[in-house]
């Protein structure tokens, strides 16, 4: 059975950090695009960031550049999304999901994506 696994999200308070990982189970993340999304509460669900196959390429909203990172542990079939300077406004059920593409799109949009997984709740909040 082809999945993905988001796990990592939880409470935190402004300002602070949390890490996402996106583990697959069934196939191989290598040679495939991976993004990450996220749907606040009465909104549509946005792009957030995708890393290319190897990692060479990554692109970013601009509501989390400089803050969020995405990276790649092809060897542990693994993708993350490392957050900091989280604020109030990051609340939001984050997904990660796989392109058959090994690029990403420009555009973050989901219909790149092949692949979803279920989601983890990413709450900010004092």
């Amino acid at each position: 059975q082809l999945q993905l696994v988001e796990s990592g999200g939880g409470l935190v308070q402004p300002g602070g950090s949390l890490r996402l990982s996106c583990a697959a189970s069934g196939f191989t993340l290598d040679y495939l695009a991976i993004g990450w999304f996220r749907q606040a509460p009465g909104k549509e669900r946005e792009g957030v960031s995708c890393i290319s196959e190897r990692g060479g390429s990554t692109e970013y909203a601009d509501s989390v550049k400089g803050r969020f990172t995405t990276s790649r542990d092809n060897a542990k079939n693994t993708a993350y999304l490392q957050m900091s300077s989280l604020k109030p406004e990051d609340t939001a059920v984050y997904y990660c999901a796989a392109s058959r593409s090994y690029y990403c799109s420009g555009d973050m949009e989901e219909y790149w994506y092949d692949y979803w997984g279920q989601g983890t709740q990413v709450t900010v909040s004092s």
